[in-house]
Parts: structure tokens; C-alpha cells; sequence
């Protein structure tokens, strides 16, 4: 049976509440889905916890999928909603969006910076201001413009540009720490 009929015949019995098809749904995406939201998190306890409220707002919400793009995408950006509105409700400790804490680093070895694996990006992703990362994430890995991304944090779009750019700085400045720290 191909993917997508599989998959129409999977969400359809999920629409009639069945709890093996939701099971099997679940089983399918969550580790894919743990690790978006995984990225919006300081901690993993943390992103079960999101990963948990999205699969129920999928389950209760599959309706509005309308099949227009990819199933995917549609729980992807239900993850990343998710992960959003947790992290602004006050369940997590906001900080401050504005960074002018952040120190600005120096020029970085942009040739050492791209020789990082994805895992070591991330691990490095995950010690940036909780701004700076939540752009970085919503800009570079998930794909969505300033414009978005300024209406889905309630900030300005020059704000989101700020802190892109901070962000990518401060990654630098991280990755040339921590190989200075293994040459000593």
C-alpha cells in the first residue's frame, strides 16, 4: 500500500478517535517530533512534556489538516506552536528578549565553525539566550521569515534580524571557547 494512502487511512481512523491508529500515529512521529521540540527546550523532561500537549492537539485538531501540504509539516509547526506558547505562558521562565547583555564577539574562524556536526551545533545551540536561541531555531532550522517569527513571539521584525545575528555570533564565540578549552 503506498505512503500516502497509508497514511490517509491512518489519519482518518485517528479522526474517529481510535486509540490504535493514535497509538500508531504516535509511535510514527513522536521521536522525530521529540527532537523539534527538543530544541525549543533547556531539558528533555521539558520537551516530553511539549511533545505531549502537541500530540493532543494534534489528536483533537486533525480536522483542520486539510491535506494542502505535507502531514509532517502540519504536526511540525503544531510542535513548534506548541513549544512557543509553553515558553511565553510563563510554565518556563521567560527572559529577557531584548539582548543587550550579550556581549559582542569577536571576529570568529568561520572555517573551524563549519567543521561542527549537527550534534555538536545543537549542544552549542542549547548555552544561547533563551532569544536568541528561540530565533535561531525558528529562522535557520525551521525556515520562517522575520516577519513570522516577530508576530509568533510578539516582538519587532528588527528585533528578530538583532537577535539572528546575535545568536550566530555567539555560537561562534561558544565553538571558539570550547576548542580552546580541549587545546589546553
Amino acid at each position: 500500500m503506498p505512503l500516502s494512502t497509508e497514511l490517509d487511512e491512518l489519519l482518518a481512523a485517528c479522526r474517529r478517535y481510535e486509540p490504535a491508529a493514535q497509538r500508531k500515529l504516535y509511535a510514527r512521529y513522536a521521536a522525530l517530533m521529540l527532537g523539534v521540540a527538543r530544541r525549543y527546550t533547556r531539558s528533555l523532561d521539558e520537551a516530553e512534556d511539549i511533545l505531549q500537549d502537541a500530540f493532543i492537539k494534534v489528536f483533537t485538531r486533525l480536522n483542520e489538516f486539510r491535506g494542502e501540504g505535507s502531514f509532517e509539516g502540519w504536526m511540525r509547526r503544531t510542535v513548534v506552536n506548541t513549544a512557543l506558547n509553553h515558553w511565553q505562558s510563563g510554565q518556563h521562565r521567560r527572559q529577557q528578549l531584548l539582548l543587550d547583555d550579550v556581549p559582542e564577539p569577536f571576529a570568529p574562524d568561520a572555517d573551524a565553525f563549519d567543521r561542527l556536526g549537527v550534534a555538536e551545533v545543537l549542544a552549542l545551540m542549547e548555552r544561547l539566550p533563551e532569544g536568541c536561541r528561540m530565533v535561531l531555531n525558528l529562522y535557520a532550522i525551521d525556515g520562517y521569515t522575520h516577519g513570522e517569527i516577530a508576530e509568533m513571539l510578539g516582538i519587532q521584525e528588527s528585533t528578530s534580524k538583532a537577535q539572528l545575528s546575535k545568536a550566530r555570533k555567539q555560537l561562534h564565540l561558544l565553538h571558539q571557547q570550547q576548542t580552546s578549552y580541549y587545546r589546553l
